[in-house]
This record gives C-alpha cells, structure tokens and sequence, in this order.
C-alpha cells in the first residue's frame, strides 16, 4: 500500500468525487453529501492507493484559529481534517489509521493543532478509532433529541 499526498487534478478530483458518492449512499454520516469540485478546491489530499486503485482517502485544509478557545489562542495555526474516507471493502485494516498519521507528519511543521468533527451515526466505533487509536484528545459535542408532538412550524 502506497499513502501519499496528491495534487489536486482532473483525475484524482473524479476518484475523490466518486467515492464520496458512495460514502453518501452508505448513508453512515448524519447530513452527509457527495462532494463537487469546489469542495476539493485548495484542499491538500492524501491518499492510500494500492495496484492503482485508492482504498481511501483523507483531505483538509490548513486555517488560523479565528478566536481563543480552551483548544488554541486566536491566531493559532491548525490543520482541519475535513473528510477520512475509507472504501468500505479495505475498512479494519489500518489505512485510515496511516492515513491519519502521514497527514499529521506532513503539517507537523507548519500548524500546532489537528482538528476533526463527525457527524457519523456509529459514533462508537468513530470515537474509539479517533480517541484510542489515534490518540486524539475529546473537545466538544453536539447532541440532539428530536421531540415528539407538534412541529414549531405548525403553529
């Protein structure tokens, strides 16, 4: 297996694409949707290929902390993780994981904080893969309950 950072062209833009559809019709991430072009747009790409076939992918963009929080003082550069895909057929086999850690390698120099949210629905399984194993430290959640009875909208 090959993990390396790609540039952003034609070719690798409709795997990335292509995959995402796929990841949306899992229908595993609340709100998920296929990604365009633009959503690639600027971003740095990493990929785990194998015999020319991608078993997954991880992509993010470097920003500056826009306000102080109990994770970074304004201004502090980090690296957001906005998608860790891997092909469901290669899943449990570490790529993810190497993924993760060749990304953390290559920003290393250049930000003081990796950052991630998800939206998935087996969040067991996602917190125990971002906390246990790749050692990533908990901030925040966002937890919902949807009520029953009469919509807002309704009165």
């Amino acid at each position: 297996m090959r993990i390396y950072e790609a540039e952003c062209t034609d070719a690798v833009t409709g795997h990335l694409i292509r995959l995402s559809r796929e990841w949306e019709a899992e229908d595993s991430c609340r709100g998920y949707r296929a990604n365009t072009p633009e959503d690639l747009m600027e971003r740095r790409i990493f990929l785990a290929e194998e015999n020319g076939e991608i078993q997954g992918y991880l992509f993010g963009i470097r920003k500056e902390a826009e306000r102080s929080s109990t994770v970074m003082e304004k201004g502090t550069p980090f690296f957001e993780v906005e998608e860790l895909y891997v092909v469901p057929e290669w899943r449990n086999r570490g790529i993810g994981r190497k993924l993760f850690e060749f990304a953390e390698i290559q920003v290393q120099d250049e930000v003081e904080v990796i950052l991630l949210s998800t939206a998935t629905k087996n969040w067991r399984a996602v917190l125990h893969f971002y906390l246990e194993e790749l050692d990533l430290e908990f901030w925040s959640a966002t937890l919902f309950k949807h009520l029953t009875g009469a919509s807002l909208h309704e009165k």
